[in-house]
């Protein structure tokens, strides 16, 4: 008797594992925001290991070879600047080439654009061959103005300054819909369309009601060498090449460590990098190419608009209404209201449509990207983070020190603390 019930037990107790092995594994486990925003995003993303390896056997191989170390300093920036021209015209060919066979009237568009496309692929090959040498000339041209800021180790800059020109990632930003807030970003991969970026924010949408999402083009990008937009504009690449190697100099330290924690960790991070960036970059062309462009001084993104003359009408100031628009969202989302600060969003972007500006979406998650950037009124509207990290500019001696006590920071608080410190005292 006691065999068999010991039997029936075990065989009790089979049964029982048995059952909770089913029901665990029928039972789903919950499965975060984030891990749904993975598997929606995944078929986009882009592979920055191939690109790394890609990039870095590319610097390695000009850099053995640099042949700018046999150019004197007007020779190095006339070169940059006939690359400038070499990738204008590559853009004004491409343009030809589109607009041809998008024209009704053209029969054969191959047979009107082969000369086109004969001349934009021996174009393309020469700016294969170009562009490695001006990324060299532009980094250490802005290494120069570096070191003269203060940033100098033992006469030199560290990181070494290094970007290159590349079809850059497209970046996905989410935000919740009730409140503006970078819960996510991924970069995705190049190439993407207007149709293709508006396929995957509605994909995400649809999943995922609560959120809003946003995909856009990007200018520059912190990987090493630092991604670079193929611009023809001097006053672009100066201030990119720079920017982006704020934002290497910040990952040795607690603020570029700490730049997911938050949002306004993030917005301090990108402000700083603005401000160092423009700084830079108008030096640069100041030293090395207002000679050759005729002109005094470089000042592609002032912080403050020039005086408009007397009896001229007003013209549209685009950041002047993108910060009116962020404030009055803020406020509707504060009061619950997010359908109406939808709505509100959306006739602000046909508006700014109208003045001439190609807003494809206008929405949470823009403001959650184009908000971090807070060195000028705009996207950030009354987000306090940016001014605080303008004050700081201001208060410092030169752009190294500014960089050496915003550094350690990784909150609006220690930013706040910081500056009761540094104001003068009445």
């Amino acid at each position: 008797m006691d065999e068999r019930r010991a039997h029936r037990l075990r065989s009790l107790l089979s049964l029982g594992l048995v059952l909770l092995l089913i029901l665990t594994r029928g039972a789903s486990s919950p499965v975060s925001t984030k891990e749904r925003l993975e598997h929606l995003s995944r078929p986009w993303a882009f592979d920055f290991t191939r690109w790394e390896l890609s990039a870095l056997g590319r610097k390695i191989g000009y850099g053995l070879l640099a042949p700018q170390r046999w150019m004197d300093e007007p020779s190095r920036s006339r070169f940059v600047l006939a690359y400038l021209d070499d990738v204008r015209e590559s853009q004004r060919l491409v343009r030809t080439i589109n607009e041809t066979y998008a024209d009704p009237q053209v029969d054969d568009p191959a047979a009107a654009t082969a000369d086109a496309r004969a001349s934009l692929a021996a174009l393309r090959t020469a700016l294969s061959e170009e562009a490695p040498v001006a990324e060299a000339i532009l980094g250490e041209q802005v290494a120069i103005v570096l070191h003269d800021g203060g940033f100098g180790v033992a006469g030199q800059i560290v990181p070494p300054v290094s970007g290159t020109f590349t079809p850059l990632p497209n970046l996905l930003i989410v935000s919740p819909r009730a409140r503006i807030d970078r819960l996510y970003q991924r970069d995705l991969v190049t190439g993407l369309t207007d149709a293709d970026r508006d396929r995957i924010e509605r994909r995400i949408e649809r999943a995922l009601p609560e959120l809003s999402a946003y995909v856009t083009e990007i200018g520059g990008l912190s990987a090493y060498p630092a991604m670079l937009y193929e611009s023809d504009s001097i006053d672009w690449d100066a201030e990119t090449m720079a920017h982006e190697w704020t934002h290497h100099y910040l990952d040795f330290h607690p603020l570029g460590w700490a730049y997911d924690r938050a949002f306004e960790t993030m917005t301090i991070n990108e402000t700083t990098a603005s401000l160092v960036g423009r700084w830079a970059g108008q030096e640069v062309v100041r030293r090395f190419y207002a000679p050759f462009l005729h002109r005094e001084k470089a000042l592609p993104h002032p912080l403050v608009a020039p005086p408009r003359p007397p009896g001229e009408a007003p013209r549209f100031d685009f950041r002047a209404e993108m910060h009116r628009t962020r404030v009055t969202v803020d406020r509707l989302l504060a009061a619950g209201k997010i359908e109406v600060a939808e709505l509100y969003m959306e006739l602000q972007r046909r508006y700014f449509v109208d003045q001439g500006y190609r807003l494809r979406r206008l929405n949470q998650a823009y403001f959650a990207f184009h908000g971090a950037y807070a060195a000028a009124e705009g996207a950030a509207g009354e987000e306090p983070t940016g001014p605080l990290v303008r004050r700081l500019w201001a208060l410092s001696e030169r752009p190294a020190a500014f960089v050496w006590r915003i550094a350690p920071i990784t909150t609006r608080a220690e930013l706040e603390a910081l500056l009761v410190e540094l104001e003068p005292k009445p």
